[in-house]
C-alpha cells in the first residue's frame, strides 16, 4: 500500500480555517478527488471541524496532515499541542457550536485520537467508494452487476 503524505502548518487563528480548507482542496484535486465529488466535500467538512478544533480549543499552532492510499482511501489529521483529549458534546437546538466531532463521526469511516509528542493528534479516514461496474450486456439485454446469465 503505497501513501502520499503532505502536510501544512496552521496557526493559532480562526482565520487559518479557511486557509486549510483552500490548500485541502488543492491538494485533493491534485490527487485525483474532484472538488465536485461527495468524498472532496466530506473531507473539506472534515477538516474544517478538526481545523477549527485544534484553533479555538487550544490557541496553539497545528499541524493538518491528509494521506492519501493507493487505493483511493484519505486519512486526515490535525496534531496540535494539547494534550487534552477531544470532548464530543451534543448541541442542543439553537446552539451554535458543539457539532463538529459529531459531523466528523457522521462523514467519516473511521475517527479517534492518540497522543502525539507532548501534544495529541485527532485523525479520521474515509474510504473512496469504487465507482459501480458497468453492467454486462449480454445478446439478450443487459444483465445486473454481480449476476451471471443463465
Amino acid at each position: 500500500m503505497q501513501v502520499l503524505q503532505v502536510q501544512l502548518e496552521v496557526g493559532p487563528d480562526p482565520a487559518e480555517v479557511g486557509r486549510a480548507r483552500r490548500w485541502a482542496r488543492s491538494r485533493l484535486a491534485g490527487s485525483g478527488i474532484g472538488e465536485d465529488e461527495p468524498l472532496a466535500e466530506a473531507l473539506v467538512l472534515i477538516i474544517s471541524e478538526l481545523v477549527t478544533n485544534a484553533v479555538v480549543h487550544t490557541g496553539c499552532p497545528a499541524v493538518l496532515r491528509m494521506l492519501f492510499a493507493a487505493e483511493g482511501g484519505v486519512r486526515v489529521e490535525v496534531a496540535d499541542a494539547s494534550d487534552c483529549p477531544p470532548k464530543p458534546r451534543h448541541a442542543q437546538g439553537d446552539d451554535t457550536n458543539g457539532r463538529g466531532l459529531e459531523l466528523v463521526d457522521g462523514l467519516a469511516d473511521r475517527w479517534g485520537w492518540q497522543p502525539e509528542g507532548l501534544g495529541k493528534s485527532i485523525w479520521c479516514e474515509v474510504d473512496r467508494i469504487p465507482a459501480e461496474p458497468a453492467p454486462a450486456v449480454t445478446p439478450t439485454g443487459v444483465v445486473s452487476p454481480g449476476r451471471v446469465p443463465a
